[in-house]
């Protein structure tokens, strides 16, 4: 497993969508969404499943983006509002309707608890990915040279402190969105036991 091996969509859309998450996202949560990205994709080719990289990396980077002042939704959860901007931000891209639909429900789909890979296989990476990330679920999969350079290249910085700031206010204005029901079950124990770091 090596960094550099693996599948990063160079298509016009891919460049756009990192030019948006660098301009609208903090640096914790671009190092963050660059991150689930490489899990996720690093997860897919271990496990030789069949997925669609530019999918999953506009997704990535995108997942987060309801959560910054510019996009955050005081009517619908972080992830809806999220799927809301990959959606109008894919079709100023030209994607087909079909494939915007498919993107946000990837985005959605990343805060369910489990999602299943054959139906839903980039929805199913990213799910896991982010679980990684933020609670550090599934971090002995990956080999620890191989963590080690992906946190190398893409460091955590503040990520546990902004990230957690970020689910409270989302808690505290929306008590029944999935930020609310991760707050109240233990998110901050959990992100501080991460063994991927802060």
């Amino acid at each position: 497993m090596s960094l550099d091996a693996l599948p990063v969509p160079g298509s016009p859309a891919s460049a756009a969508a990192l030019d948006v998450a660098t301009a609208y996202l903090p640096p914790a949560l671009l190092n963050h969404s660059l991150r689930a990205y490489v899990w996720a994709a690093a997860r897919g080719t271990a496990d030789g499943l069949t997925f669609d990289p530019e999918l999953l990396y506009v997704a990535a980077l995108h997942h987060d983006i309801g959560l910054v002042p510019a996009f955050d939704s005081h009517t619908v959860a972080f992830e809806e509002a999220s799927g809301h901007v990959a959606r109008v931000f894919t079709a100023g891209a030209g994607w087909p309707a079909e494939r915007r639909e498919r993107l946000a429900d990837v985005i959605v789909r990343h805060m369910a608890p489990q999602v299943d890979a054959a139906t839903d296989p980039e929805g199913h990476l990213l799910a896991r990915a982010t679980a990684t990330e933020i609670t550090g679920k599934g971090a002995d999969d990956y080999p620890p040279c191989f963590r080690d350079e992906v946190l190398a290249r893409y460091p955590r910085l503040d990520l546990t402190e902004r990230f957690l700031a970020c689910f409270q206010a989302q808690a505290a204005r929306k008590p029944g969105s999935s930020a609310g029901g991760a707050v109240r079950s233990g998110l901050a124990d959990r992100m501080a036991a991460n063994p991927l770091g802060p």
